[in-house]
């Protein structure tokens, strides 16, 4: 038995990781299941041996399936030296094959592996700062994720430092009054770094557990954005002295290849340390998860895998494999 087959057996499953989670993510993936294996099928038609003209095909359908150029590579060229080692590979095996090769990338980047919504201990007020273009499901995201860390005992409090767009701050607010938490606001126009400034303030006060900061969407230019994250970042940072202690990028995982190029453009304006990849349910494109991972090195924190308040999760990366091929 192969390591990653040890490693994604019955009994390595998170404890925490309840049987409702598993059924919103098989749920939520479905559609990339269905589009990948169906490509995969056609792939390996007529063929009883992994060769080149297999692992062609298996290219192509990795790209197709936004997985990504860079990370499909990677993938290929593991298969291919698992084919020289075994001098003979069935195609019957190349479902368990991808499934350990992809698992083997997942864990490179994702190293800490959680099923629920915990922030450190020493860590208070934990600060997140949330980053991303306008659409992606930013506000939907921090007002759930606000949510689920309610839900598991932690105190919240929201910080509306996208002043860019009067519809951001009355979009959080809206969140903030669904889910019981206390939000800091000013008038639109106002400066970012004054509202994150005045939320760590009312944070640190209240003794809350968790802050989550908004940002503007805009990505006008990286010099101008990576000014004014620099800014917010210095100013929480005379309240919090370790704030923020995650940039979360919020990514739409339906957008394919544009979450790629949204990602670049991010990473190169600010030190990202985290991503939610949020609108799997609702795409075919859900390899945009294990690519992204891969190509940025940076772990996926949280993915968004249906419309309800309680449909974003932690990111697991045993289940998400698990439930890929399931």
């Amino acid at each position: 038995m192969s390591f990653f087959k040890r490693l994604f057996s019955s009994d390595k499953k998170e404890a925490n990781f309840t049987e409702e989670a598993r059924e919103t993510l098989d749920k939520g993936l479905e559609q990339t299941k269905t589009s990948f294996f169906t490509k995969l099928t056609k792939a390996v038609a007529g063929k009883s041996k992994v060769d080149d003209d297999v692992l062609d095909n298996l290219e192509e359908v990795l790209v197709s399936s936004d997985v990504g150029v860079e990370t499909t590579l990677k993938i290929i060229q593991r298969i291919e030296k698992r084919v020289a080692e075994d001098k003979y590979l069935g195609t019957d095996e190349l479902n368990r094959i991808l499934r350990d090769e992809i698992a083997a990338l997942l864990s490179e980047t994702n190293t800490h592996v959680a099923s629920e919504f915990t922030i450190p201990a020493d860590k208070k007020p934990y600060v997140i700062m949330v980053v991303g273009v306008n659409g992606v499901g930013k506000t939907t995201t921090i007002g759930k994720l606000a949510n689920q860390f309610k839900k598991a005992g932690y105190s919240v409090v929201l910080g509306a430092a996208d002043t860019f767009r009067a519809a951001a701050i009355d979009q959080l607010q809206i969140w903030a009054d669904r889910v019981g938490v206390p939000i800091v606001k000013q008038q639109m126009g106002s400066d970012p770094a004054s509202v994150a400034f005045d939320t760590l303030q009312s944070a640190v006060s209240q003794n809350a557990d968790v802050v989550i900061i908004d940002t503007a969407g805009r990505l006008h230019n990286k010099v101008n954005l990576m000014n004014e994250l620099t800014k917010v970042k210095r100013v929480m940072q005379k309240v919090v002295a370790d704030a923020p202690h995650d940039v979360m990028l919020v990514l739409d995982g339906s957008t394919g290849q544009n979450a790629f190029e949204q990602a670049k453009q991010f990473t190169a304006a600010t030190e990202v340390s985290a991503l939610a990849v949020t609108k799997l349910d609702g795409t075919a494109k859900g390899g945009v998860v294990i690519g992204i991972s891969d190509q940025f090195q940076i772990p996926v924190k949280y993915i968004g895998v249906g419309e309800g308040i309680n449909d974003l999760q932690v990111f697991n990366k045993y289940e998400f494999v698990d439930s890929f091929f399931k």
